[in-house]
């Protein structure tokens, strides 16, 4: 018999217990054998801190409402980029998208040369790793990671045992029996494009097919939010397309918000919920001007909630609670493989940039980073303290707005723009469409929407310098391929525009069991049975009892597979 990856039991001594009860990692039965939990991510497209729970007396949020009390609250998680792909890239594999090639928004968009972007061979996306420790991996709807395509499908078929364009097509009851699982949920109820005009004349075909998808998604849900309710931030004027897209995104988050209670609610009925770790989180800030896409707060700073079973819960996490501490979205991964007893990659080749969290040493910083959106050319980079936010811009005279043709089909973008060029805005109004400078300096606890500028302030020096100097420690110890020239970047991924192919897997048998393996450093693996679903080559295979099928092919991130290879017994 061939064993599969789900049969494999991960243990850890009995020592770790007491870590475990600080830091949530798995508790440890009698036997000495981990019981590790189940994860659900569930992940909101753009949108920041609009939840009752957080304190926003807008959003109607009864479900993740909820779900704080039965869980913990963390206020100051900011994601690695401010808009999906390279926030995903980071997210999905531990380590900042500059340091990966992944920044620019998207790899595979860019016109002047084809490329994704290729991590290191010793790179691996944290679901893939616990894959190889037996957890059953599935994905919903969404992957964009830049060395993968943005649909279920599109990427390495090594991270997800499987996967599916919707959030119903699968769950954990596909997993196989006994075996633990990791499931990925995106919610696009909450994406930008829910805002564009869904009836009415169409400016674009984006605009048109955006507009059927959300009335899908939004199908059967009422209005809860009218456009005179809504607060505006001081960067906004207030005209009635503003007021109206800002109520059109809390009313797409009210949907998310019901279609998460749902899931919940077959979670618990399904009896798993006792032993699975629920997080619900964002991939980065608000589908909005001056948000998406920024690396200001409200471009990068997200919600979070955990929610433990009884038996997995730190001691330290108090239900109902909030911790502040600062969390980078890198240390999400490392903090899901802890949890489930899968050792961390800490040292070159492979490691990972972040950290769990759930550890007694706690940041002093985060880091952020944005480069190419689109059509538009740029480059910035960010450290954030509690206090503090220093962003340093090397394309300094641009304005901070990028009129980018998708966005273009927002209501509040429009309304924005000709606010501009009427000349109806007021100074902080117009900061946003007038040239940057080298350096940008906040201070967040006196100017939260980050429109006062104290670079050039004496007063603030000393902070200027240290928070200079952390950034510039940072750009030491992590590679930055965002500095490359974009085409120069390409042409290392994919010379001369071809995307390289991953090598033919070969099979060795020798003392009953079959060996695998690629010539291509770096390659994951997969194999089959007999035309069956794809599993994860972990170890070498017992050699069968009776003839069947065997069959692999191998994948490098952000190069195309290879062909399929058949094993031949001699």
């Amino acid at each position: 018999m061939f064993m599969s990856n789900h049969s494999l039991r991960a243990r850890i001594p009995v020592v770790a217990v007491a870590m475990a009860l600080t830091i949530g990692l798995p508790t440890v039965a009698a036997t000495g054998e981990i019981e590790r939990p189940s994860i659900l991510l569930l992940v909101a497209e753009d949108m920041s801190l609009r939840v009752g729970a957080f304190g926003d007396p807008v959003a109607v949020t009864p479900n993740l409402d909820r779900l704080a009390t039965e869980g913990v609250r963390y206020d100051n998680v900011f994601t690695a980029a401010g808009v999906c792909a390279p926030s995903r890239a980071a997210l999905i594999t531990g380590l900042h998208p500059n340091a990966l090639g992944a920044g620019h928004m998207r790899s595979h968009g860019f016109d002047e040369a084809q490329y994704k972007a290729v991590p290191p061979p010793q790179v691996k996306a944290f679901p893939e790793r616990l894959r190889a420790a037996g957890y059953f991996t599935y994905s919903t709807t969404k992957l964009d990671y830049q060395f993968s395509g943005t649909a279920p499908g599109q990427g390495p078929f090594t991270i997800w045992d499987a996967e599916s364009r919707s959030n119903a097509g699968i769950s954990w009851k596909d997993a196989p029996e006994g075996a633990r699982f990791f499931g990925m949920y995106a919610f696009m109820e909450t994406h930008e494009s829910g805002m564009f005009q869904r009836f009415g004349w169409p400016r674009s075909v984006v605009q048109v097919v955006m507009g059927l998808l959300h009335s899908y998604l939004h199908r059967g849900v009422a209005d809860v939010v009218a456009p005179e309710a809504v607060e505006l931030p001081p960067y906004y004027p207030d005209t009635p397309e503003i007021r109206q897209d800002i109520a059109r995104h809390y009313n797409n988050i009210h949907t998310m918000d019901l279609r998460v209670g749902a899931l919940l609610e077959e979670l618990e009925r399904s009896g798993r919920a006792d032993d699975t770790i629920v997080i619900w989180t964002t991939d980065h800030g608000d589908g909005l001007p001056r948000a998406k896409r920024e690396l200001f707060d409200s471009g990068i700073r997200v919600p979070m909630i955990i929610r433990w079973p009884e038996k997995y819960r730190p001691a330290d996490a108090v239900l109902g609670s909030i911790d502040h501490r600062l969390i980078s979205f890198v240390d999400l991964g490392p903090q899901i493989l802890a949890w489930a007893g899968v050792r961390v990659p800490e040292t070159s080749p492979g490691a990972m940039h972040g950290r769990p969290f759930l550890e007694r040493t706690r940041r002093d910083y985060v880091y952020a980073a944005r480069d190419r959106i689109d059509e538009f050319p740029d480059r910035q980079r960010a450290v954030r303290d509690h206090r503090y936010k220093y962003i340093h811009n090397d394309y300094p005279g641009m304005p901070g707005v990028m009129r980018t043709e998708f966005r273009q089909n927002l209501s509040i973008m429009r309304s924005l723009a000709a606010e501009f060029e009427a000349g109806r805005m007021n100074k902080v109004q117009r900061l946003w469409f007038e040239p940057r400078g080298v350096e940008e300096l906040y201070d967040l606890q006196r100017d939260p929407h980050e429109v006062d500028n104290r670079a050039a302030d004496p007063e603030y020096a000393l902070v200027l310098e240290r928070m200079r100097a952390a950034l510039a420690q940072w750009q030491e110890r992590v590679p930055d391929l965002g500095r490359l020239d974009e085409v120069d970047l390409a042409e290392r991924f994919w010379p001369g525009g071809v995307e390289p192919s991953t090598a033919v897997p070969t099979f060795e048998s020798a003392a009953g069991r079959i060996r695998i393996a690629t010539a291509t450093e770096g390659a994951s693996i997969g194999y089959r049975f007999d035309g069956g679903p794809w599993r994860l080559y972990v170890e070498p295979l017992p050699r069968p009892a009776k003839a069947v099928s065997l069959e692999s092919k191998a994948v490098r991130y952000g190069w195309s597979e290879s062909g399929v290879a058949r094993f031949s017994p001699r």
